[in-house]
């Protein structure tokens, strides 16, 4: 099969698709690579490297969406992307379609079968496309939360990790699950008072395993939620239901309750984010301000580490663009149920349950 990947093109998403060990995989498997030229240049992944590993290179995107047969991305394709596409092709890629009804028209328009990483799970429930991004984005939203909070960026003028004599800052976590879990890792680490709070008593137990008397766990009532949020100096929202609008848990009029100059880290923005007042930004433009709340809800957080995230994604990705280039993607789907979960967008509907709920399709 010819598998094509295209440079992305998302603002400031360095990304791509394939490392050159990935790519020389999947020729050893027996397919051809098509690649962009300088698809991998911004992270320092050279043509002369993806050349040696057996890609032939193309010199437009035009040329990649043309010929290839199976699409192999990173972020969700932008809008001239959708239009590229064909009935006959397969996107594999993050869709994150709930909250995007313009791309899911597009793709349905464009009759292509489209797989997203986001909802490919796996036997013991996990998310394995998913997972090391929500490693990267739980790691990062402490850093970013943390360069907030800084006075010249809007934030109160709090160190997360406090200095002797004076107290450390207050992070509230909201969900307890890859994001969470990092980010707590990541907080604890600088010293900062911790809490994290989800309504699933397992995971919260298993938090509680791992960080002892460390963090504080909560159950995820609403008067749990607005307590907590309105005692913090760093809120992340890290709510996830598999390929549904992510819940609401930080209300608009709770704001102006809050310190200002306090900071909310909205992770679960690509999903339609779990703060009321949340939309999405940018790595150019990444931050806004409501009633004296500094907002972060950059959707692309791991982009701007993008070296580190493009091995990680690879590591995760390939096994299941193997099996989809191998055996074809009916084949392939009908193997194995939790690639088939993966499947969004196929012959002009939206295939997902969660998806087609949130995007009122069902």
């Amino acid at each position: 099969m010819l598998v094509g990947i295209p440079r992305e093109i998302k603002s400031h998403e360095y990304r791509v698709g394939a490392t050159p060990d990935g790519v020389r995989e999947l020729v050893a498997h027996g397919h051809q690579v098509l690649l962009e030229k300088g698809a991998g240049a911004a992270i320092g992944l050279t043509d002369a490297q993806y050349l040696a590993a057996g890609a032939e290179l193309a010199d437009t995107p035009q040329e990649v969406f043309t010929r290839a047969a199976l699409i192999l991305k990173v972020k969700e394709p932008q809008p001239h992307e959708c239009r590229l596409l064909r009935p006959d092709q397969v996107l594999f890629t993050y869709l994150h379609l709930a909250p995007d009804p313009d791309q899911t028209r597009l793709l349905l328009a464009s009759g292509v079968t489209a797989i997203g990483y986001e909802t490919v799970t796996s036997p013991n429930g996990g998310l394995p496309p998913l997972a090391p991004m929500s490693e990267v984005a739980g790691r990062m939203a402490i850093q970013a939360g943390a360069a907030c909070l800084e006075k010249p960026r809007g934030g109160a003028g709090v160190l997360l990790g406090g200095v002797p004599g004076v107290a450390p800052g207050k992070v509230v976590i909201l969900g307890a699950g890859v994001v969470g879990s990092n980010a707590a890792m990541m907080a604890v680490g600088l010293g900062a008072q911790v809490a994290v709070l989800n309504r699933s008593a397992q995971r919260l137990r298993r938090l509680d395993e791992q960080f002892g008397n460390r963090i504080q766990t909560r159950y995820a009532t609403t008067a749990a939620i607005e307590a907590m949020v309105l005692d913090a100096d760093l809120v992340i929202g890290a709510a996830l239901v598999a390929g549904a609008t992510a819940p609401k848990l930080v209300r608009r009029e709770w704001l102006a309750r809050m310190r200002p100059g306090s900071v909310l880290v909205d992770v679960s923005i690509d999903q339609g984010g779990c703060f009321e007042t949340s939309h999405p930004t940018t790595h150019a433009d990444p931050t806004f301000i409501v009633d004296g709340i500094v907002h972060y809800c950059v959707a692309n957080m791991p982009g701007a580490v993008a070296r580190t995230s493009t091995f990680a994604l690879t590591h995760a990705t390939l096994p299941f663009a193997f099996t989809l280039a191998d055996r074809g993607w009916r084949q392939a789907l009908a193997d194995d149920a939790h690639l088939a979960m993966g499947l969004n967008v196929q012959n002009g509907r939206v295939t997902h349950p969660a998806v087609a709920r949130a995007l009122g399709c069902a």
